[in-house]
This record gives structure tokens, sequence and C-alpha cells, in this order.
């Protein structure tokens, strides 16, 4: 349980905008309602960060929109593709989570 609220914590200061959903995060089974509200308000700074509407982050838009995802971009990039999408931050997150 303490992981889970360590997990919330970095949900909630990971992401740091507000705005609609874009995508869906996957939660897991039985997710408390706690945790249910922290993936929902990372849908939605997600959302409010991808002015594109794709699916993806850049750099900049993740400089603007959600700065703790810039300053671990290159981490949460692992393919080097330019961009981050939802569930790689998820991923990161969880990872960090873990290894706290």
């Amino acid at each position: 349980m303490k992981k889970m609220l360590a997990l919330l914590a970095a949900c909630s200061a990971l992401a740091c905008s507000t705005g609609a959903f874009a995508q869906t995060a996957t939660q897991p089974m039985g997710a408390s309602p706690h945790v249910e509200h922290a993936m929902q308000q990372l849908q939605t700074r997600f959302s409010s960060a991808n002015t594109t509407h794709d699916g993806k982050l850049t750099r900049e838009q993740a400089a603007s929109g959600m700065p703790r995802v810039a300053q671990h971009f290159d981490e949460i990039d692992t393919q080097k593709k330019g961009y981050v999408t939802l569930p790689q931050i998820e991923r990161f997150m969880l990872q960090r989570a873990a290894s706290h």
C-alpha cells in the first residue's frame, strides 16, 4: 500500500496541467478510488499537454505542460522516438515507485 501511495504522489508530482481525456490509462485491477483519481489526473494532464491530440508528447509539449516528464524525458523515451506516450509515462512511474 505504501508503494501505491508513493505512486499516487509520483502521479501528482509528475503531471501539472488540466484538460480533457485524450486516452485512458491502464488501471490496476481493484484499484482504490485514490489510485483511480490519480490516474484520471494523469490522463487529464497528459491530454492538456498533448496540444496536437495525437497521443504523443514531444519534449517541447512536456516542457510546457508536464515539466517533471520533461526532466525525465530521455529516461521515458527509451526507444528514442522523440516523443513519449501515456503508457510509457505510467511504466516509468511504476518502475521508479518499485525501485524506491
